[in-house]
């Protein structure tokens, strides 16, 4: 029988530390957009469907245990490594992870492709938005004549921060070891030259 105080959980006659849920940082305005998006779009798959599903219903204060039953998964736990996974990854996190042995390999030029687009300025009425997301970039790419058309938002996420940009919030996607620095010549670009160090 389990005995549940506090934080600590008595199985079998032996306390254990029960791991604190990581609570989900704020939703922008686009990612409630772009989850509300994924569940109702009927072509989304059922994976897409409950994890967005599952992120508004936290957002909107339900418990994990809440969310997790209502888009019909039996544990919380479930729910709680999703928010970890999205606290991380952003839109990202809606999609599986690559298998082992079945991970598409980008050749240098299809990673140079992805930087290039994402360094475009994006057209508010062509692409449908004025600052680039995962989901919005991955959209562009699958519809351009010279793009990636099976490219997934975990492939862009890992390109863009192997090349060193990270998502800020309220900043979107910023270059890490870049900041605009104001001077009495006018606006600078000043990189640290230990970025690629500290990125590890």
């Amino acid at each position: 029988m389990d005995i549940v105080h506090g934080r600590t959980i008595v199985f079998g006659g032996v306390a254990m530390s029960r791991p604190i849920a990581e609570p989900l940082r704020a939703l922008t305005a686009e990612e409630r957009q772009e989850l509300a998006a994924v569940m109702r779009c009927p072509s989304q798959p059922q994976h897409r469907h409950q994890r967005a599903a599952a992120l508004l219903a936290v957002a909107e204060g339900a418990t994990l245990t809440a969310a997790a039953g209502r888009v019909g998964w039996r544990v919380c736990d479930t729910v709680a490594a999703l928010i970890r996974r999205f606290n991380r990854l952003g839109m990202a996190a809606l999609d599986d992870r690559p298998r082992s042995g079945r991970r598409r390999r980008y050749a240098e030029q299809d990673e140079a492709r992805i930087l290039r687009e994402f360094r475009r300025p994006p057209d508010r009425e062509g692409d449908g938005t004025a600052t680039w997301s995962l989901s919005t970039l991955r959209r562009a790419l699958r519809a351009a004549p010279d793009g990636l058309p099976e490219v997934s938002t975990f492939t862009l996420h890992s390109v863009l921060h192997g090349a060193g940009y990270t998502w800020q919030r309220g900043r979107s996607w910023c270059n890490t070891g870049v900041v605009l620095r104001k001077r009495k010549s006018g606006v600078v670009t000043v990189t640290d030259p230990n970025a690629a160090e500290k990125r590890g």
